[in-house]
């Protein structure tokens, strides 16, 4: 439901005012979101499967998609790591879950941040893409305090079609991306 909501404001609000402020010709040059990943780096994954466990079962109920374990490409003998084991855990995220998870992060979880005053602006990459990392998992609702075993962060990327940051912000802006004044 809250996915349909983020949609319909983006086609009915969005797209109109951005086509005013960038004097796009066309409707299909206005940016949109393409693709949110969610990643979460598991260094203690190589010692404690329970951790891999965890992590995959929290990642999934914040996102509603099954995660992908990601793995080690060689072995790393300063951090203990040999070829081919779990290093990290990454969920894609498109179309209606993606809408409904943009919906849950801005509007419930950002607000739960302690002491919260915007995200940064300066996170896009200079094409238009936006990351953002999570210190703790218990800003999303989903995740009860007494079911974890320790707290763990996460990267949350944002992924447009935006050609410039600006395009990028002002498309993140309008969907309520609480950015800080700089």
């Amino acid at each position: 439901m809250a996915a349909i909501r983020l949609k319909t404001v983006y086609q009915e609000t969005i797209v109109p005012k951005l086509i005013q402020q960038f004097q796009y010709k066309n409707i299909h040059e206005v940016p949109k979101v393409v693709k949110v990943t969610v990643n979460r780096g598991l260094g203690e994954a190589s010692q404690n499967a329970k951790a891999l466990e965890a992590s995959l079962s929290e990642i999934a109920l914040i996102t509603g998609q099954k995660p992908v374990v990601t793995r080690a490409k060689k072995a790393i003998a300063g951090f203990k790591i040999r070829q081919g084991m779990p290093v990290g855990i990454m969920v894609t995220l498109r179309s209606e879950r993606m809408y409904s998870f943009l919906d849950r992060l801005i509007n419930l979880s950002l607000p739960r941040i302690r002491d919260f005053r915007g995200v940064s602006p300066k996170s896009f990459d200079g094409r238009g893409n936006y990351t953002l990392g999570v210190r703790e998992q218990l800003i999303f609702p989903e995740v009860e305090y007494d079911k974890i075993d320790q707290i763990r962060g996460m990267d949350i990327s944002i992924i447009t079609t935006a050609k410039t940051d600006e395009e990028g912000r002002a498309l993140l802006k309008e969907m309520g991306m609480p950015f800080r004044d700089q």
